[in-house]
């Protein structure tokens, strides 16, 4: 509980920064959630699915720090998040290999969307990162709802399903934000929706087996 209750200290923190336009502030604490969430991943129990959430959280948590540094860091960014997408495939892969036909056509018609959406829009040189980016995160959403109605303990797959779709929506937001129409509230929208994805993913792997224990 020590640690969700650090990772709300420190989204509260960044969306006050956020609202008060305090940069500094914001550089400082944004990674604080992701960390937090790291720490507490520590808990539970011991598998290779917890192990590669882990390596997702430690990319993730290079992502924020280089998309909040100052300067036009964004491409290595994706880069970061781009391995903590795969990170979070590998891990899904580890208890659920069936193919998931209605999963696979679902993701494949969210990523075609967004990204015909944004190449409309015009990227330039973003072009190639944002599109193997978007398979990227396309395959992770795809596997995560894989493991629903499997042998996979539901919890579990209910928590990294919504996460998965929490995260697909904060990057569309982004994308939309950055490249197609921006509007006033995307930080906040982003930032909870990516907070929530994580918490998600990451409260998945305590529910690996009966004997888990509680998420909160």
């Amino acid at each position: 509980m020590g640690w969700l209750i650090l990772a709300l200290m420190g989204a509260v923190t960044f969306l006050y920064g956020l609202s008060t336009h305090a940069a500094l502030l914001c550089l400082l604490v944004k990674p604080l959630p992701v960390l937090a969430l790291l720490g507490w991943l520590h808990d539970a129990p011991p598998s290779d699915y917890r192990r590669w959430i882990s390596l997702g959280l430690i990319f993730s948590l290079l992502g924020d720090v280089l998309l909040a540094w100052p300067g036009d860091l964004f491409v290595f960014g994706l880069g970061a998040f781009l391995v903590a997408h795969l990170a979070y495939l590998k891990a899904y892969l580890s208890d659920c290999k069936r193919l998931a036909l209605m999963p696979l056509m679902l993701a494949l018609g969210v990523g075609a969307v967004l990204l015909g959406m944004l190449i409309s829009s015009g990227l330039g040189p973003l072009l190639v990162p944002v599109i193997v980016y978007g398979t990227a995160i396309s395959a992770m959403l795809w596997r995560a709802l894989a493991r629903l109605d499997t042998d996979v303990p539901k919890r579990s797959a209910l928590l990294a399903a919504g996460g998965a779709l929490a995260f697909v929506f904060s990057d569309s937001v982004i994308g939309i934000d950055r490249f197609v129409a921006p509007f006033h509230a995307a930080p906040y929208v982003i930032i909870l929706s990516y907070w929530l994805g994580q918490w998600g993913i990451a409260a998945s792997a305590f529910n690996k087996n009966k004997q888990s224990g509680d998420v909160s």
